[in-house]
């Protein structure tokens, strides 16, 4: 019976992960031994199973998640008062490759999605306009509002406006990356058509930013430039129109699984995060992989401590040196901003059992699976290569998100334990960590993985949650999406003139 409120990760770990709220006094048997905590233990938090005198490694998932800030009794509390994390600056590594060769039936699922005339696949038809630069964000709001008055969207999945702040008063690298970011959204199979909105005078200059977009579909994609018309509202109506009508004769068709492109994503982690959903995709992501398909992990700094797991899952040892270039840049980054590289866990990841930056790495990584990594990109690349790919990004949720769908995912598998209800410009779905989190915010939660502390097994749950991706890729709303909550972010590093 106790068996069933706590769990014990891997053999070697050093610490118990509690399932239930547990009091001081409670006893535990782990491995034929007593343990009695020392302290209330709230549910998701580590209880530690053997002594650690001040120094020692703590072991979860068996590797350290940081060391003990001073000496611990087995029955302690472990928690961000008395753990440390082991991280400090960059590291040199060694390729040590392991075989990760994905054992899965390819069962040629499909889902019902948007053929582009490049032969790329949408899983949903919106018409989007795309400022080029933020002081027309209005005038894009304004034109939104009234093709939707005209419309009812009638036939098209969704009208929006992706503002933002930039575009002009940037300089080298911030500059790049919004004219990356920008370029990546007008290119996105989701939009069935898109409105470029410039102003005329900003350093995002609209002409060469339609040359980045190479050789688009320019029935589908079109550019206005306010300075330039009289009125800019009569001219914008007018495109949307011609755009409008062409997008909204476009119907579903069966699509192979192997077109579904998939971030992975979390936010608001609690102790569960590692033991439920993040498992839980990282099974799906495998699942993909195998199919043929596409998944992307991000948020470089949520990979640090975990970060040799990735490298030795490279298949070749250029991308092995590119992922040891993508860790050691960004701990650089922060280095360079006079930051230390283990400080990444929230209040509320504290609170909620994660302790340290190693704490949260090991759990977030598992959302990749096992498959191996075939492919690295840089901040605002676009994706290139089938099966598990990592790319360059903060781990901030909103500028992540945008990443992972800026660089060709259809949607975004967003693991929760604390709640969140944001969204990025594609459907962002959320995977609750605990059963409580998925009761108490229906109207965030597209699907508990909380059930696994609640006797639901993952080989029961692993289909169930392939049937749910694969309904949203055909059409049904996340809740992100039924709430109206959508939005972009773009990473930012230099000044700002």
């Amino acid at each position: 019976m106790e068996q069933t409120t706590y769990l014990k990760i891997n053999p070697a770990d050093s610490v118990i992960v509690c399932l239930e709220a547990k009091k001081k006094g409670a006893i535990v048997e782990v491995d034929g031994r007593q343990i009695v905590l020392n302290q209330d233990t709230p549910a998701g938090h580590k209880v530690l199973i053997k002594d650690a005198p001040k120094g020692t490694d703590i072991i979860k998932y068996g590797y350290p998640i940081g060391h003990a800030k001073e000496d611990l009794k087995a029955g302690d509390w472990v928690n961000e008062n008395n753990l440390k994390t082991n991280l400090s600056g960059t590291l040199e590594y060694t390729y040590q490759p392991v075989d990760e060769t994905l054992d899965i039936e390819k069962e040629n699922r499909t889902f019902k999605g948007y053929v582009r005339k490049n032969g790329d696949v949408g899983v949903r038809n919106e018409i989007w306009i795309v400022p080029t630069v933020g002081c027309v964000n209005g005038i894009a709001e304004r034109l939104v509002e009234e093709l939707k008055k005209e419309t009812h969207e009638d036939g098209i999945d969704a009208i929006h406006a992706w503002h933002h702040n930039y575009g002009c008063s940037q300089l080298s690298g911030d500059h790049e990356n919004t004219r990356k970011v920008l370029r990546d959204i007008c290119l996105h199979p989701n939009a069935g058509a898109v409105l470029v909105l410039s102003l005329g005078c900003e350093n995002n200059q609209p002409d060469d930013f339609m040359a980045m977009l190479g050789d688009y579909d320019k029935e589908r994609i079109k550019l206005l430039v306010t300075q330039k018309v009289d009125d800019e509202m009569e001219a914008g109506m007018a495109i949307l129109r011609d755009l409008y009508n062409l997008a909204r004769q476009d119907k579903r068709q069966e699509v192979p699984v192997s077109k579904l492109r998939v971030g992975l994503k979390c936010g608001g982690s609690d102790g569960f995060s590692g033991i439920t959903a993040n498992p839980l995709v990282g099974e799906f992501s495998d699942w993909l992989v195998a199919q043929g398909g596409t998944s992307v992990l991000t948020e470089v700094p949520e990979m640090f401590g975990a970060e040799t797991i990735l490298m030795n899952r490279c298949e070749t040892e250029e991308l092995f040196n590119q992922t040891v270039s993508m860790i050691n840049n960004f701990k650089n980054y922060f280095l360079s901003h006079g930051e230390p590289v283990g400080e990444n866990p929230s209040p509320g990841n504290k609170a909620g059992g994660i302790s340290t930056l190693e704490d949260k790495a090991l759990g977030c990584t598992q959302k990749c699976g096992k498959a191996p990594v075939s492919g690295v990109m840089e901040y605002g690349d676009r994706l290139e290569h089938n099966g598990l790919n990592l790319l360059s990004a903060p781990g901030n949720d909103l500028v992540a998100a945008t990443a992972l769908a800026s660089c060709g995912c259809h949607l975004v598998l967003f693991t929760t334990g604390r709640g969140t209800p944001f969204g990025t410009f594609v459907p962002t779905m959320k995977i609750a960590t605990n059963p409580d989190l998925a009761r108490r915010k229906k109207n965030w939660i597209d699907f508990s993985a909380g059930q696994l502390i609640e006797g639901r097994t993952m080989q029961e749950l692993v289909p169930e949650f392939i049937d749910k991706v694969l309904a949203v890729a055909s059409g049904e709303k996340a809740q992100n999406e039924a709430n109206g909550y959508r939005e972009i972010s773009i990473f930012k590093n230099g000044v700002t003139l």
